[in-house]
């Protein structure tokens, strides 16, 4: 089996039912993200994708973005207009029924989320990038154009069998992004994916996700993994791309910074959950490894999505 597909199949992904968002310009609409990964495209007109911490993106007709780990965002068709919640705008949402903004859309959205319901669920998430935008115009979106024009005839009027064509579609959609991702030589952030379906790699992984702050030595998990302690080195960072030491570091302060974003626990706390012996440790490593101190990264984190905190859980009934 293709070691992609096995790897996927692995994390029992779950798709919810595209919403149909019909906007005419200006607009703007602020997502507070599904828990673990969103998928959208553009069936027609252009709009700008802002995702918190990342650089704005014009989305165009044929253009795809997937998004990791419920990080907000705003699509917006006009600068200089005030992001209405979505929880708001799909307040009362029908499944199947487009949300209209305006009386005349000239800008057609498409969206689901995916929930992943598996023990390797994690390390997805922490190594996906913040955003995978496939352009329309691009070498690696020749396959995303075909399932695009079924998405966009089965939303656009649906019929009898409607929710299983465009979950199909959405797993179609899926794959094409993290494919696309991968030939575009950016395949270290989902080397993993490969790496997970060897057997011997893939245990020792799932350790270091299980168990981050764990003191996992490269001997200790070569015996997990069923291999000499040179063997194991060479195998890991030949799949992975990284040293197991390596990999691990950076899972760590990757899952610091998640929580720093996401919490408000004291940073010596946040140092200790992810294995560091002192919170002076934690922070020469975590500016070393994201340009800031923990306390500095939080606050810029929060100033940046202070607007978007009005989001709340109503937005999942809608699973745009």
């Amino acid at each position: 089996m293709d070691p992609l597909s096995d790897v996927l199949s692995l994390l029992d992904l779950r798709s919810g039912r595209f919403a149909r968002l019909e906007a005419q310009e200006p607009w703007a609409v602020g997502f507070s993200g599904n828990r673990h990964i969103k998928l959208g495209a553009v069936l027609r007109g252009t709009c700008r994708l802002e995702v918190v911490g990342v650089r704005p993106a014009l989305m165009g007709a044929g253009d795809c973005y997937l998004i990791g780990s419920g990080r907000e965002y705003v699509l917006r068709g006009g600068r200089e207009v005030r992001a209405l919640p979505s929880a708001e705008v799909f307040s009362g949402h029908t499944p199947g029924v487009p949300v209209r903004i305006g009386l005349d859309p000239d800008t057609v959205v498409v969206a689901c989320g995916f929930d992943l319901d598996g023990a390797n669920a994690a390390a997805l998430l922490d190594v996906l990038p913040p955003v995978v935008h496939v352009a329309a115009g691009s070498a690696e979106a020749g396959g995303i154009r075909s399932a695009l024009d079924l998405l966009r005839a089965e939303t656009e009027q649906p019929a009898l069998g409607t929710p299983f064509v465009t979950e199909r579609l959405a797993h179609i959609l899926l794959m094409h992004l993290l494919r696309a991702h991968a030939m575009r030589g950016e395949d270290q952030d989902i080397a993993w994916l490969t790496a997970l379906a060897d057997r011997h790699v893939g245990a020792a992984l799932q350790l270091m996700h299980d168990m981050p702050a764990y003191p996992w030595s490269v001997a200790e998990l070569a015996t997990k993994a069923g291999l000499s302690r040179s063997r194991f080195a060479e195998k890991f960072t030949q799949a992975v791309g990284l040293p197991p030491q390596e990999y691990l570091a950076g899972l760590r302060i990757r899952s610091a910074a998640r929580e720093l974003r996401n919490g408000d626990s004291p940073i010596a706390a946040v140092a200790a959950r992810w294995g560091y012996r002192s919170e002076s440790s934690f922070s020469h490593a975590f500016k070393r490894a994201m340009g800031s101190a923990p306390g500095r990264y939080r606050a810029e984190r929060r100033r940046h999505t202070g607007a978007h905190r009005s989001f709340d859980a109503r937005e999942d009934v809608a699973r745009e």
